[in-house]
């Protein structure tokens, strides 16, 4: 699940937490991760929706600053199928460092 650069931010900050997309079928699943730049979103959950269920409050929610930005971004290909994902943000792990012995 791929994100707009400038989107990318937010979702770092967990500010944004859900996304609408457009597909031809589901491309994701609830407890999944999936990779950005710097860390990981896990899918939270997954719901179908319509277009009347894409309101100025969800495109907002989603880093929009209206439905019609919102509707440009989530349409891939020759999808019809609307879903509302929800996910959290998560970080990457630390590498540990190695530990040094005193001599």
């Amino acid at each position: 699940m791929q994100f707009t650069k400038k989107l990318r931010e937010g979702v770092r900050k967990g500010e944004i937490t859900c996304t609408v997309r457009i597909w031809s079928r589901l491309q994701v699943r609830v407890g999944g991760r999936y990779k950005m730049e710097e860390g990981e979103v896990e899918v939270d959950s997954i719901e179908p929706i319509g277009f009347p269920d894409i309101t100025p409050e969800l495109a907002r929610a989603s880093g929009f600053a209206g439905v019609l930005g919102l509707l440009k971004v989530a349409k891939h290909g020759k999808g019809e199928r609307i879903f509302l994902i929800r996910f959290h943000y998560v970080r990457p792990k630390r590498k540990a460092s190695p530990s040094r012995k005193d001599s």
